[in-house]
This record gives C-alpha cells, sequence and structure tokens, in this order.
C-alpha cells in the first residue's frame, strides 16, 4: 500500500467536512493545509496546479483537490483525493435532500451561516496574499493581473479572461520567440475537442440513464461559478426535461452553497429528487467523473510546460488571473459576509488569529458557527 494514502486521504477529508465558501474558499485551505502546514508542494507548483485546473471545464477546486493527491501518492491518490474531498459533501446534501423531500422545505441554518462567512472571507484574504506574493512576478504580470481583474469585474467571462491573461504575459516575454513553438501548448488541444465533443445532445434513455448521461455532459463542458451551474440545470432539469419546478432548482442550489465541499454536490440533491437514492449517486458520479479524467491527462504535462520558456510565460499569466478572480469573488463574498457590526469584528478576529498565530481553518470554521448560533439567542 502506497504509505502517503492515509495521509492523502485524511486531509481531504477534512477539508471536504469543513470547507465552505465556495471554490475560493477551498483553494485558500488547500494552500494552508498542503502548501504551508504539510509542504507537499512549493508554493509555485502549486499556482500551476490551480492554473491548469482553471483552463479545463468542471469544478476547479475538485480538480486542484485531485492534482495534488496525484503529487502526494501517484494514481491511488488522485482517485483518493477527489472521492475524500466530494464525499462528506455528498452525504451531508443526500441528507439534506432526504429532509427536504419528508418536509418539503430545507432546515434553516442562517445564522450558523451568518458566524461562517466573515471566518471564510478572512481565511480567503490571507491566502490570497501569500499567493499573489508568488504569482505576481514582475511588472508584466503585475499589469496583467490589474487588467484581468478590471476585465472580470465589468462582466467579462472567466475563461477569456485566463486566455487573455496568458496569451498577454506570453506575448510581452517571448513575442520574438513564438515563431513555431505552438507545439508546447499541444498537450491542451485535447481537452478543448473533448469539450466540443461533449456538446452532443444526450441520448434519451430510462431515468436513471438520462440522470447520468446528463450529469456527465454538465461535468464535461462547464467552466466558471455556482451561477452557471444553474443555468446548465435550469436548461436540462426545469425545460428541456421537466422534472424539477424552479422553486425546487433554486432550493437544489442553495443547499449546494451552503453545505462544505464542492458546490457541484447540488448535482446529488437534484438526483435524488429525480430518482431516490440511486439517482444522487448517479448524478454524483456523473458530475464529477470528467474531472478525473480531466486532470489525470493534463496533470504530468504541467512540470513540462513550466520548464519551457512559452509554456511558462502562458502559465505565469493564466496563474496571475486566477488571483483576479479569486480576489473578485473574495469581493462579491464580503458584500454578505460583513452585514453588521458583528461580522465585521468576527472577520477582524479571524484575520489577526489566521496571521499573527496560524489558527487552523478548522477551528476557526467552528468557532464562527458557534458565534452565529450565539447571536440567534441575543
Amino acid at each position: 500500500m502506497n504509505r502517503h494514502l492515509p495521509e492523502v486521504a485524511q486531509v481531504f477529508l477534512k477539508l471536504g467536512s469543513i470547507a465552505f465558501g465556495g471554490p475560493a474558499a477551498h483553494i485558500a485551505m488547500m494552500n494552508e493545509e498542503i502548501v504551508q502546514k504539510r509542504k507537499w508542494v512549493d508554493q509555485e507548483t502549486f499556482l500551476d496546479l490551480l492554473g491548469a485546473s482553471n483552463l479545463i471545464p468542471g469544478p476547479n477546486s475538485t480538480e486542484l483537490a485531485i492534482h495534488l493527491g496525484y503529487r502526494r501518492a501517484g494514481w491511488p491518490g488522485l482517485i483518493v483525493a477527489g472521492v475524500c474531498f466530494i464525499a462528506p459533501a455528498m452525504l451531508i446534501v443526500l441528507a439534506f435532500a432526504m429532509l427536504y423531500v419528508r418536509f418539503g422545505s430545507l432546515p434553516q441554518l442562517a445564522w450558523v451561516l451568518y458566524g461562517i462567512k466573515p471566518v471564510i472571507l478572512a481565511i480567503v484574504l490571507q491566502a490570497l496574499w501569500g499567493l499573489a506574493r508568488t504569482a505576481v512576478k514582475d511588472r508584466a504580470t503585475g499589469m496583467v493581473g490589474a487588467a484581468a481583474l478590471a476585465a472580470a469585474a465589468l462582466g467579462m467571462h472567466e475563461i477569456p479572461v485566463l486566455a487573455l491573461a496568458g496569451l498577454t504575459v506570453l506575448l510581452i516575454r517571448q513575442g520574438g520567440r513564438l515563431q513555431g513553438r505552438m507545439h508546447t501548448l499541444s498537450p491542451v488541444l485535447p481537452m478543448w475537442g473533448l469539450w466540443a465533443a461533449a456538446k452532443t445532445p444526450a441520448a434519451d434513455a430510462a431515468s436513471l440513464g438520462k440522470l447520468f448521461v446528463l450529469f456527465l455532459k454538465i461535468g464535461s463542458v462547464l467552466y466558471g461559478s455556482g451561477y452557471v451551474l444553474l443555468a446548465f440545470l435550469q436548461s436540462e432539469f426545469v425545460r428541456r426535461w421537466p422534472v424539477l419546478t424552479p422553486e425546487q432548482l433554486l432550493d437544489a442550489v442553495a443547499v449546494g452553497q451552503f453545505t462544505p465541499g464542492p458546490v457541484f454536490t447540488t448535482a446529488t440533491f437534484v438526483g435524488y429528487l429525480v430518482g431516490g437514492t440511486p439517482g444522487a449517486v448517479l448524478a454524483t458520479i456523473g458530475i464529477f467523473l470528467p474531472a478525473f479524467v480531466f486532470v489525470a491527462v493534463v496533470n504530468p504535462w504541467v512540470d513540462r510546460l513550466r520548464r519551457s520558456p512559452v509554456a511558462g510565460s502562458l502559465l505565469d499569466g493564466v496563474n496571475v488571473a486566477s488571483l483576479a478572480l479569486m480576489a473578485l469573488v473574495s469581493a462579491q463574498l464580503g458584500t454578505s459576509a460583513v452585514t453588521d457590526w458583528l461580522g465585521a469584528l468576527l472577520l477582524a478576529v479571524s484575520l489577526f488569529l489566521v496571521i499573527r498565530f496560524r489558527i487552523n481553518s478548522a477551528w476557526l470554521v467552528l468557532g464562527g458557527g458557534l458565534v452565529g448560533l450565539a447571536a440567534a439567542y441575543m
């Protein structure tokens, strides 16, 4: 047995159980746990893997977990990291789906979230500061990062932002050497081909089979945030195959947002509503399976790309744009995380604790939730 597998399982089970707040928070917690605390990879490698995750379809934070598992424990680690990161969230969402079907509404966890959100924001801000010092390597990457932040804030889609940032840094640094060197980027091309092929309509089949195929397609082509996922689900399960009402779909997305782990476990909730427990399992496998395949294909090329001056410049641009997108998400999170004096106090105290004393994020999340519960009775 691979001697690193138990450690990989332990780390990602923990992260999958406490990683509230969406992909930006997940990335921040992985940086703390794996780069700073355990030193499985250095900061630059972490950023390269994050950049590679942003270039392929699927849930970025889950793909980053899969990349890191592969780096630590090879092929078994790739599978164990992904499964352990996904499983806690899947089980929690499945429990909520069962309660929802039985009682017709969601348990009210607003006060717990009220206390957790400022803590998550503090963890993300601390990680952003550390990652930025590695990602911003020179004036070119700094200017491109600022431009990427502005473009994303003005509404440009994530994929053009990442692509343009990578190409801009590439042209600034290597413009005179590009001719005849495009073969360096060839490992990325199969991903785009697979993405285009996956857009073909799902075959009409029995309900469970159709459910699996639809989520397999979504997992193969979806880029972007949970709001993009909402658009896909609306199209497939409300309009084309009307098995959900718009209200049920919004409840499903809400559960994916306020439970820990990947937001894509919204698929578990939808699957349960459509096909019970078997539907929940098939939907979850369908939406996450492409991420394992994409990472397995891309990961062996990441180091080779970094060693190439041409591809390395492209990665530097993608990395700094990834952090710009993460910063924008943090700003958006801040508007909902800090709504009064208690939220501001929680943010300030959490920032102090995580910067000054390196308090483990799990304890901070637990403490924030307890403060939120206490606030409900004040």
